[in-house]
Parts: C-alpha cells; structure tokens; sequence
C-alpha cells in the first residue's frame, strides 16, 4: 500500500509531456511496418532523420532566431547526433527482421539502461521506492503486451532493438548533459541534424557502392503520409517532447514511461475503429503506478520525504 503526497507542479508537467512524447512515438511504429517492405533501413533511417530533422530545424529558428545558429558547437552536435541516427537505424533494421511488438516488448529495457547509466555516471543510488516503481513498470508493459496474439522474436532481430535502446539512450543523455546551454528544442534540433547529415553520408556511400534502394513503384501517397508520420512526428515531435522530459526528470526516470506504448497504440487503433483492450489498459495503469512509486508521488508506507 502506498501514500499519496501532492506533487509539485513542474513534475507533472514533466510527466505529462514525457507520456505525450510516447504516444507519437508509438504513432510511428506502425507507419514504419508501411515502409520497411519497400524502403532498405539505411535509406529509410536517413530520410527519416532527414525529413526530422528539416522540420524541428525550421521550428527552432523561427522560434529563437537564425543567431541561435551561430553559437552552437556543431561538432559535438554531429557527435551525438550520430548516436541517435545509430539507434534509430538499429531500430529500423531489428523490426525490418521481427515486428512492431516485438520493438514494443524490448524497448521495455530502456528503464533498466537508463538506470544504469545514472548510478555508473551520476552515482545515483537504488532506493527501495526506485526498484519497485522501475518493477511495476517493466510488469505493466509485459501485461500490456501479453496475450494471444503476442509474437516475440528472440534472434538477432531483438538483439538489434535492444542495442538501440542502449545507443539511444546514451545519445539521450548526452544531447542533455553535452549541450547544456540549448533549450530542449535547440539540442534536440543540433543533435537531429547530426543524425541526419551522419545517416545522409551513410546512405549516399551505400547507394555510390551498388547497395539496393527503395521500391518507388511501390511508394504512393499512403507511403508518403507514413513517413512523414514516422519522421516528423515519430521522431521529431516525440524527441522535443523526451528531451525536455530527460532534463527534468532524468534519463532513468522518464524512460518508466514507455513501458506504456502498446496502450497508446490501442488507444491510436480504437479511434480508428479497432477494438478496446481493457489488460492494455490495465497495463498502463500498473505503468503509471510504476512511475509515482518510482518519483516520490505515491510514498511506500513507514518511509518519510
């Protein structure tokens, strides 16, 4: 049993936006299922980071102005853009050999990385609170994902997702610690572009040395309306939205939230005309328990501020 304590306004804001940021993110998951057939993972991570990255760009010196453009260290943006783009290609080349689920289900970890990079890093220690929130977390989204229609791939696929998870993560946190003058909108800006211009080069060398390239027979408006998904939203939206929420909350803190993404697919396919699935939903509530267990909201009984 728990106790709950009011918190404070900040924190749900934080909260609010980190699972905003998840719902568009899980909005692209399957546009992406509508291109992986015709487009190979190179070219596909390189528009999607293109395509991101134009847009937030655009955004960013509309907001703050062309100056903002000169006082930023692009080489380092290039450097942990580079990491994302990585991430996002791994991403891309594990659901291409399994499926959305299967991305879904290990995706899971990021909680446990993200963790584990603050204890390495920031020498964040375990509370009791933390292990349980981060446990019903991990709970909440195998019951979200559980049933029978799951289909989990543990081979190479799955190795691939979850060594995005790990690159991703770490670009997370360095797009927040290594640009700490920017505002969530400008590293998230700085750091796409380097994913895109490092994922652009791979993708023209790819193409120079013969590799194949998308099937643009197969590419009409449904096509093109799922990359724009995947890319500007999928990416560019969900990413402004997750690294404010890192730099409030913490890398490890904020990753608990997208142990909710399969709901947010269901809720994404039951406005659509899909059915309900009332264990997703339950799953998403053991999720956000997870979350107030985790960052104080709801106290463990006995234990004090």
């Amino acid at each position: 049993m728990t106790h709950a304590i009011r918190p404070t306004a900040p924190l749900v804001q934080a909260n609010l936006i980190c699972s905003l940021s998840m719902f568009v993110w899980a909005a692209g998951l399957p546009a992406a299922d509508l291109l992986i057939p015709h487009v190979p993972p190179v070219p596909l991570t390189a528009a999607r980071m293109g395509l991101a990255a134009l847009a937030v760009l655009m955004v960013w010196v509309a907001i703050e102005g062309a100056g903002v453009l000169a006082r930023v260290s692009w080489l380092r943006g290039l450097g942990i853009g580079s990491l994302i783009g990585l991430g996002s290609f791994l991403l891309i080349v594990g659901q291409a050999r399994t499926d959305a689920v299967t991305v879904a289900i290990i995706s899971a970890a990021l909680p446990v990385v993200g963790l584990a990079l603050e204890v390495i890093f920031d020498g964040r220690r375990l509370t009791l609170a933390l292990v349980l929130g981060v446990v019903l977390s991990l709970l909440g989204g195998i019951l979200a994902m559980s049933g029978p229609g799951l289909g989990l791939d543990l081979g190479i696929g799955a190795a691939l997702c979850l060594g995005s998870v790990i690159v991703f993560t770490l670009g997370s946190r360095f797009s927040v610690t290594g640009l700490p003058g920017l505002t969530p909108l400008g590293r998230t800006a700085v750091t796409l572009a380097g994913a895109g211009i490092a994922t652009g080069v791979i993708a023209a060398l790819s193409a120079l040395a013969g590799a194949p390239g998308p099937d643009w027979a197969a590419l009409g408006l449904r096509e093109g309306a799922a990359l724009l998904t995947y890319a500007v939203l999928g990416m560019g939206v969900s990413q402004i939205l997750w690294i404010f929420s890192v730099g409030s909350l913490g890398i490890g803190l904020a990753a608990l939230h997208i142990n909710a993404a399969p709901f947010y697919v269901m809720l994404i396919l039951f406005a659509m005309g899909g059915s309900w699935d009332s264990r997703q939903a339950l799953g998403a509530l053991v999720v956000a328990l997870g979350v107030m267990v985790a960052q104080g909201i709801l106290r463990l009984p006995g234990r004090r501020g």
